[in-house]
């Protein structure tokens, strides 16, 4: 797995709890380092790894949505991420809030999560990732209750795309 990280993009935006924080804004550093597989033959290719600045222009999209709490912040940057991401295996995100108004000199509040989507195929052994939410890869399927029903009596766990496309079948 190789990462591929961007450090200290920096935003002027308009979060925060109290209103005015909301209408003098305040500048924001994100850091984002995103783990993935490569293929084996990458061949110059940059449609077989992640674009870094996708990875910018998706944090620029959120970061002009006004929010009141930093936790906001980051699962929404992680939603635009996985959503636009399928093969997302790791994800950092860091978010410093510089020089917040708290009535004394403080450098920055800090909120920083770390995610591992990395998942094991029950069914073959291969490595996959599950964002277990409506931005994985497994919802656009399509696949009815019941052939769920049987592929979860049949496997514990995510299946990768080829098993569960072929499990749905049967």
């Amino acid at each position: 797995m190789r990462t591929i990280a961007l450090e200290g993009m920096q935003f002027y935006a308009f979060h925060g709890f109290y209103d005015e924080e909301q209408i003098i804004g305040n500048q924001y550093v994100i850091d984002i380092a995103i783990g993935i597989d490569f293929p084996e033959k990458l061949e110059d290719d940059l449609t077989k790894t992640i674009n870094y600045e996708t990875i910018y222009l998706l944090c620029k999209q959120v970061m002009v949505q006004p929010v009141r709490l930093l936790e906001t912040l980051l699962d929404k940057i992680s939603a635009k991420l996985k959503l636009h991401f399928k093969a997302i295996r790791t994800l950092s995100i860091k978010i410093r809030k510089l020089n917040p108004p708290l009535g004394g000199q403080v450098a920055a509040a800090v909120l920083e999560d770390n995610y591992d989507f990395t998942k094991i195929c029950p069914s073959c052994g291969k490595n996959l990732s599950c964002y277990k939410s409506d931005s994985c890869w497994c919802f656009s399927l399509n696949l009815s209750e019941e052939q769920l029903s049987k592929i979860g009596d049949k496997f514990v766990g995510c299946l990768c795309p080829t098993c569960l496309e072929a499990a749905g079948r049967e």
